[in-house]
């Protein structure tokens, strides 16, 4: 009988550490799986970064001519998850000419004999770089954003009509994320800064934008943009709805280990602008209204 009852507390014995121990592997077990976990969705979140630039020979904004031959680098920094990405970066554009010139009043001009001023023939042009300051926020294939438009004027005479910086906020959803469709569309409303309209009221100038791209073989996408303005604003130069803006673009890219190389060419035509489809009077600042405008452009990204 004393024999049995030490067999039994042997055996109770052994099937307690048995469960100490089997408890102590699951334990373990469970816990490594939980720390996969964590690092598969740590490691589902990366940094992000893009820096490169482009060299134009016009450039374009919403179907607008806004400067000739240009530099235009970019830089961007932010993190990448599965559904979600942050981005903050700068955009600049450095050429010879902008679109905040003093329509119709000339630059270059001289005091003649009489005390008059007078204009010497020069073209009113001159150079006036510009800095935008960006966010973006994407989550599942939409995404919120703000850009700071900034232009270096010297002009002395900058007015609340012809603001030296613009506040702009976007909303935009790509069909991309859920349907593999590249097709977005985008509301843009400048909310800062913005032109007046002769009721000394806030326009907001708005655009909304469609867009479709696609990717061919050997790297050449082809891009198709149309652009709305929905109020009257001077932005757009537009009384009423309109449409101010049909984009194409083609562009060719080269990977390469250490950057890509984009070479492209962009038409835009706004039908809204009742003018001669190209305008032959001399100086940058006569193009501003000319419906038909086109660029080509050379880029480097890294």
């Amino acid at each position: 009988m004393l024999k049995n009852k030490q067999m039994n507390c042997k055996q109770l014995l052994s099937f307690a550490l048995a469960c100490t121990l089997s408890a102590g592997l699951f334990a373990q077990n469970d816990n490594t799986q939980t720390a996969d976990a964590q690092e598969e969705s740590s490691q589902g979140i990366e940094f992000s970064y893009e820096a490169g630039a482009e060299l134009v020979s016009s450039y374009l904004w919403r179907g607008q001519y806004n400067g000739g031959l240009s530099l235009q680098p970019t830089v961007s920094v932010g993190y990448e998850g599965q559904n979600t990405a942050l981005s903050v970066g700068a955009w600049a554009s450095l050429g010879a000419s902008d679109w905040m010139f003093r329509k119709g009043l000339p630059y270059y001009t001289f005091i003649n004999d009489d005390g008059d001023e007078e204009y010497d023939g020069t073209p009113n042009t001159y150079f006036i770089p510009e800095l935008d300051l960006f966010a973006n926020f994407d989550f599942f294939g939409a995404s919120i954003g703000a850009t700071y438009y900034q232009f270096f004027s010297w002009m002395e005479d900058v007015r609340k009509y012809d603001p030296n910086y613009q506040l702009e906020l976007t909303l935009q959803y790509s069909l991309e994320h859920f349907l593999d469709i590249p097709l977005y569309i985008q509301w843009n409303t400048m909310v800062a800064a913005t032109e007046f309209d002769y009721h000394d009221l806030a326009s907001y100038a708005s655009y909304l934008e469609i867009g479709y791209s696609h990717t061919f073989d050997y790297d050449i996408t082809l891009a198709g943009k149309m652009g709305m303005s929905p109020w009257q604003n001077e932005t757009y130069y537009n009384s009423r709805f309109a449409i101010v803006n049909l984009d194409l673009r083609l562009e060719k890219a080269w990977e390469f280990d250490a950057c890509q190389l984009t070479l492209f060419a962009e038409g835009s035509i706004n039908p809204h602008l009742d003018q001669p489809a190209f305008v032959w009077e001399a100086g940058d600042d006569k193009l501003y209204n000319q419906p038909v405008n086109g660029t080509v452009g050379l880029g480097i990204w890294f």
